[in-house]
């Protein structure tokens, strides 16, 4: 596991130039070798010893995870600092969480209530998922999103709550956060341009006889907007 981790990082930053400035200088490597060690200790039953490594954890490297949660292989918490895994939660192979990201429950319910994450899921820094969630693999969610629902796999997350956008089956670098998309800007400029038709209409009527309703968004095939389910979609949560 510790080799798999290794080569996340070195795939993945290109801050990381050596193995020994990888081994005592990444926080994340860190908390998930004290976390494998504890969650060890936490499913044979030994009490209070799997938390107090986890709490000496927290303190060296301001990641906290608890004992019971489960880790994949090649996962990558980057910087890392404000990390937050709570008991019951599930991270997926090849993950990859940034700075500030909570894996949280939402009450004091017990049992599962923490979120599963799939495979090669990216988390933006700050962003939270909460609850018993299923999220599906090649998710990225979006820096500073609040996820309350599941999220299929293959998508991209953003905003709060979080909106399920698509790539348009486009391929691109997990690590380019800027190119993720805005709904919000997208639904408010769809909605701009339905205004500005309205009022070309209403122009019309003051000027001329009846004409043929205008359509905004319906020429799908050509490229435009389908503005009914982008706006329906926006409005729903985006299918979360």
């Amino acid at each position: 596991m510790l080799l798999a981790d290794l080569r996340t990082i070195y795939e993945r930053d290109p801050a990381a130039r050596n193995w020994l400035e990888v081994l005592f200088c990444y926080p994340g490597l860190q908390a998930l070798v004290f976390h494998r060690l504890a969650h060890w200790l936490h499913n044979k039953g030994l009490p209070f010893i799997p938390r107090f490594i986890s709490q000496i954890s927290r303190f060296l490297t301001g990641i906290e995870i608890h004992p019971g949660a489960k880790i994949g292989n090649g996962v990558f918490i980057d910087h890392g600092m404000g990390v937050v895994i709570g008991e019951t939660a599930i991270v997926g192979d090849e993950a990859l969480i940034y700075q500030g990201v909570t894996l949280g429950g939402t009450g004091k319910e017990t049992g599962k209530r923490h979120p599963t994450l799939g495979n090669h899921v990216v988390v933006g820094a700050g962003a939270k998922v909460l609850g018993n969630l299923q999220i599906g693999d090649h998710v990225r969610i979006g820096a500073g999103s609040v996820v309350l629902r599941d999220v299929p796999s293959n998508t991209t997350v953003v905003g709060i709550p979080g909106r399920v956008t698509r790539q348009d089956k486009k391929s691109i670098d997990v690590l380019a956060h800027n190119q993720l998309r805005d709904v919000e800007a997208e639904v408010i400029r769809v909605l701009f341009e339905r205004v500005k038709a309205l009022e070309k209409r209403v122009e019309q009527l003051d000027t001329n006889p009846p004409l043929s309703p205008i359509l905004v968004g319906e020429e799908i095939d050509n490229g435009k907007w389908n503005t009914d389910g982008l706006i329906d979609d926006f409005l729903d949560g985006a299918g979360i």
